[in-house]
């Protein structure tokens, strides 16, 4: 019989912490994911997860934040970089949509966005916070290549609103494996329609 976990007097990294909350919705899914599960594979019990965290719903929204905040460094360093304004575009795009069916940062987002018809302020707005990072690079990105006359001229704020939620849609699509839209798919779709719509011709 293996030993039991080791129990800690203190609690274990936050980011230990959050990274296993990803390690067991990538492996498990979110029905698998559970604040005495979670503490047994830090070394915690429930009761303390809770002492730190109040609720499921506050673990979730941190473990939302962190995984963001780590997609947020890569897509600033991507945009940041080399290449013209449409490659940079793509890459915004290619980082935004899920990986596939159950890709474990939509599942998370999906679940988080369930679960805001109950949230309280302060949640809410941290989880708007969030959607307006990546609102904010996109305005930027669009407003950028049409200045160096790579995309039409459009108005940046309006044009990333109607891309987001096409881009959201189609995710949720990949996410739960829709028949039809799988990520190769979107991706063409995607691109299709900005041609259609922002490159020059």
């Amino acid at each position: 019989m293996p030993p039991a976990p080791r129990r800690r007097n203190t609690a274990p990294p936050r980011e230990e912490l959050l990274a296993a909350v990803m390690a067991t919705i990538a492996e498990r899914g979110l029905d698998g994911l559970t604040m005495a599960g979670l503490g047994r594979e830090v070394g915690m019990s429930s009761g303390h997860l809770l002492y730190y965290f109040r609720t499921k719903d506050e673990l979730l929204l941190q473990t939302l934040e962190w995984s963001e905040g780590r997609l947020g460094a890569e897509r600033r360093a991507l945009l940041a970089g080399p290449g013209t304004a449409r490659e940079r575009l793509d890459g915004y795009i290619d980082l935004y949509l899920p990986d596939g069916h159950r890709d474990p940062h939509w599942t998370l987002w999906l679940e988080v966005w369930n679960r805001a018809r109950n949230a309280d302020d302060d949640a809410r707005a941290r989880q708007a916070a969030v959607e307006a990072a990546w609102h904010r690079d996109l305005v930027a990105l669009l407003a950028g290549g049409a200045a160096a006359g790579e995309f039409r001229p459009v108005d940046a704020e309006r044009y990333a609103t109607r891309l987001r939620a096409l881009l959201d849609g189609f995710s949720v699509h990949v996410a739960v494996g829709l028949p039809g839209t799988g990520r190769p798919q979107v991706l063409a779709r995607v691109g299709e329609f900005i041609e259609e719509s922002l490159t020059t011709r």
